[in-house]
């Protein structure tokens, strides 16, 4: 997926449309005693500007403890594990990563999880497991796993050279599972041999994996599943060899490593995919049918509460099509419990918002009534049980005693996502539990019995608090209130607010956006780094969020910082995100035209220097930007982008754009490179030297285009990085090579007048643009 985000920066605006007043978190109090200059250096620095930032909170299964990943002071990047008495507050440290790692170098295998799951720049402890009894955690750490105990101690369970992926504990606790060399293996967590209960044939052929597209597109981490009584495992087995081999560099500061990667591109083939059922000790192996047609997406694999069947959903290539299959683990025969199906101009979106109740009935969530709500499905029959101009964005718990049902969703407001409750007798009853001004998302216990909230608000970064059943704070986990003492305090007094706003798209559509302005003085007119996203699948960008210290950095600078989202992005329903179906480089291009219409006709804008940022699918968006609506703006910034949409993942690519042996005009339309002369304003392209998503193909293929045509540009190739950019030193040195640049082409340039805004609408003079299908 291409919503890798590189560093926050955003936040703000004023409006076009009305402006919607709503309940604000507080604001920041100045002090000016403590204020000191908020430079590039310290907002990459350690500790973070936004303060403590936990990872992973989880609850011990007793609910005496709560766990959680801290960053060390002294490096932003390298987490240990944390724990904290539920009742007293008391807090130690279980795992200390810099102590108990060895240090050794990742297995390349595990380094492309970590990139899949956007933690590649993070180090010590990224993830861990409880045991079931709560006495003991399971820690991955340098490729090897440990065992820790409540009492600080910790034990080391493997040291092999290869390393071991997806670790978890079963769920009876007698057992650590792990993947090593392409197979599964379990190991007695008390101590003894790991056992291997796959032999596969190694090669091309993986067992316990998941395929590169369901990391990356899918959203599936695993490719194995422990029955709850431990008596069986359901196993994926891909075989990868049917997929295209890509020659991938990845160019380091000290050498080139040369990867054949597997990468199945648009229109190539996917890997063959199957699902076996085996007992505990590998034994019974049972192959499960999911139905003649190989050419499938193994999406979701869940176990019956009771470990009587699975639930598998199976998605069509075309992404059209799911089927929620009811599977017999002895015999591997399935039945089809229902089917969802997308539209003629439209797909499915995936989710993890379902639960199966002890009744075998369903919790589902479902976009069928354009927008994303829940259901519930018993016995053939669907109940709604939310519904409205509005979506759920997640499913957080049931209690299924009181009949209760958690969920995250935009109802009070497109912008805040809130915690909210219904009982299931009771559909469409819901009542809010979080406050108002702030964004939340929510965990909660497998009993149902507490919540685990975090929020946050444009003046106050991630704050994370304990919370009963009726979403009462029972305890903060991490305050986070900047008050002396806090990283960020001493840079209150210039925090500048963030304003939102809304203005209309050429077909009516309301699309919000989000300002920060330095402080105003009369007649004075300002610059404008305005950043954009765009892209479909990915969470929306204009939310009543923290966005980190960049954007007032920025601001600090003397820019307006500004961003909008599009039609094609998520959370606003499907009518709205379908706009970009069979057509990227389209609406997302007029809507981003649309905002900068309304910058310009704002007093206290410079209209000759909007400046535009993008990285991945924002990146291939500053470039069709400079393409279509030469002269707008004055200089862009492209980050590891996309040029061609044939270069990239089936997955994601096929979902919005179709299958480029079917229609190869949408992928013309939407491509960057053959456009690349037409860009007259000033570029600055940079990309990861070893980026494994977006291959750095994609930007030699437009740079050689680029000067081919002689058509200018600037460019800033990054050794030994990925699509995230970033690390010690390397994000400094990024921001100053955008911002150098944006300075010499934009901020400190003179200009005279800006170009005439172009028409979108309009018939194109001769010869015609392919823009691609409308």
């Amino acid at each position: 997926m291409l919503g890798f985000a590189l560093a926050s920066v955003g936040t703000a605006a004023m409006a076009a449309d009305q402006t919607v007043p709503v309940p604000q978190a507080p604001a920041p109090v100045p002090v000016a005693a403590e204020t000191a200059d908020l430079t590039l250096a310290r907002v990459f620095a350690s500790p973070d500007l936004s303060g403590q930032q936990p990872r992973a909170l989880r609850l011990s299964p007793d609910g005496t403890l709560l766990t959680s990943l801290r960053p060390r002071p002294d490096d932003r990047e390298r987490f240990d594990l944390w724990a904290t008495d539920t009742s007293t507050g008391a807090e130690r440290m279980l795992v200390d990563s810099a102590k108990i790692g060895s240090g050794a170098e990742l297995s390349e295998a595990e380094k492309m999880q970590r990139e899949r799951a956007r933690i590649g720049g993070s180090k010590g402890v990224v993830a861990y497991d409880w045991a079931p009894d709560g006495k003991s955690i399971l820690v991955p750490l340098d490729g090897d796993l440990y065992i820790a105990t409540l009492d600080g101690n910790v034990r080391r369970l493997t040291d092999t050279p290869g390393g071991e992926l997806n670790p978890v504990v079963s769920p009876r606790g007698a057992f650590v599972s792990f993947v090593r060399d392409q197979n599964l293996f379990v190991q007695p967590i008390a101590g003894g041999a790991a056992r291997a209960l796959t032999k596969g044939e190694g090669g091309t052929v993986h067992w316990g994996e998941a395929e590169f597209v369901a990391q990356e597109e899918m959203d599936r981490r695993t490719g194995y599943w422990w029955s709850p009584d431990e008596r069986y495992v359901a196993v994926e087995r891909f075989d990868e060899a049917p997929v295209h081999v890509a020659t991938r560099a990845a160019i380091g500061a000290t050498g080139t490593k040369v990867f054949e990667q597997r990468y199945p591109a648009a229109g190539t083939p996917n890997v063959l995919v199957e699902l076996y059922v085996m007992k505990a000790d590998g034994t019974g192996q049972v192959k499960v049918n999911l139905g003649p047609e190989p050419d499938i997406y193994l999406a979701r694999v869940d176990w019956m509460p009771d470990g009587s069947g699975l639930l598998v959903q199976r998605q069509s290539r075309d992404q059209k099509r799911l089927d929620i299959l009811r599977v017999d683990p002895a015999t591997g025969r399935t039945t089809i419990l229902f089917s969802e199906k997308a539209g003629a101009k439209s797909w499915l979106n995936l989710s993890d918002s379902y639960h199966v109740l002890r009744d075998g009935s369903l919790i589902w969530r479902s976009e069928r009534s354009g927008y994303g709500h829940l259901y519930r499905f018993a016995a053939g029959k669907w109940t709604q049980l939310t519904k409205g101009d509005w979506v759920v964005t997640g499913l957080v718990g049931v209690d299924e005693d009181k009949r209760r049902v958690y969920f995250t969703g935009t109802r009070d407001d497109v912008l805040e996502q809130h915690l909210y409750a219904l009982n299931i007798a009771k559909p469409g009853d819901v009542t809010r539990l979080t406050e108002r001004g702030y964004t939340n998302s929510a965990t909660m216990d497998g009993s149902a019995t507490r919540l685990i909230v975090s929020r946050s608000g444009p003046a106050q970064p991630a704050q994370v608090y304990l919370a009963d059943a009726d979403g009462k704070r029972l305890r903060w986990i991490n305050e986070n209130a900047i008050a002396p003492g806090h990283p960020y305090f001493p840079h209150l007094a210039s925090h500048e607010p963030t304003k939102f706003g809304t203005i209309k798209a050429a077909d009516g559509t309301t699309l919000h956006w989000e300002m920060i302005t330095p402080k105003l003085e009369p007649g004075k007119t300002y610059p404008v780094f305005f950043q954009h996203y765009g892209g479909p699948g990915t969470g929306q960008q204009v939310t009543r969020g923290w966005q980190g210290a960049l954007p007032q950095f920025l601001v600090d600078q003397g820019w307006i910082f500004f961003q909008i989202d599009n039609r094609g992005s998520y959370n606003r329903g499907k009518a709205f995100e379908d706009q970009i179906y069979h057509a990227m480089g389209t609406v997302e291009v007029a809507d981003q035209l649309a905002g900068a219409e309304y910058l310009k006709s704002l007093p206290f804008v410079n209209p000759a220097k909007i400046a535009t940022y993008g990285w991945s699918y924002g990146g291939y968006m500053s470039i069709k930007m400079l393409e279509k609506t030469p002269g707008v703006y004055a200089a862009a910034v492209s980050g590891a982008p996309v040029t061609d949409w044939s270069l990239y993942d089936t997955h994601y690519t096929e979902r919005y754009l179709g299958d480029p042996r079917l229609d190869p005009q949408s992928y013309a339309g939407s491509a960057a490179i053959a456009d690349a002369a037409k860009i007259i304003d000033p570029l600055l392209l940079i990309h990861g030297m070893a980026d494994d998503n977006v291959f750095l193909d994609n930007s030699t293929a437009f740079a050689s285009q680029m000067q081919k045509t002689g058509t200018p540009f600037e460019m800033m190739f990054y050794p030994g990085q990925t699509h995230r950019v970033g690390g010690p030193g390397v994000g400094e040195h990024l921001w100053k090579t955008i911002l150098n640049f944006l300075d010499r082409t934009v901020k400190n340039r003179t200009l005279v007048t800006a170009a005439p805004m172009p028409d979108l609408n309009a018939a194109p003079a001769e010869p015609a643009v392919n823009t691609g299908p409308k």
